[in-house]
């Protein structure tokens, strides 16, 4: 994955919000955001668990 500006990604985060946003909207997007992209990179890495093998290990259904 490309490495991304990230003033530039924030300040298009931030153009993204309506006027009339809170601090704490701010810092939610940040989070998902971030959330999102480590998803990702484990994702891509490998590093993933099945939905059976979690089921499993939580007794849940299939």
């Amino acid at each position: 994955m490309e490495k991304l500006n990230l003033k530039e990604e924030a300040r298009k985060l931030i153009d993204k919000l309506p006027d009339n946003s809170t601090w704490d909207d701010l810092m939610y997007e940040i989070y998902v955001r971030q959330v999102v992209e480590a998803g990702l990179a484990d994702s891509n890495a490998g590093k993933i668990t099945s939905v059976k093998e979690v089921r499993a290990k939580f007794g849940l259904p299939e």
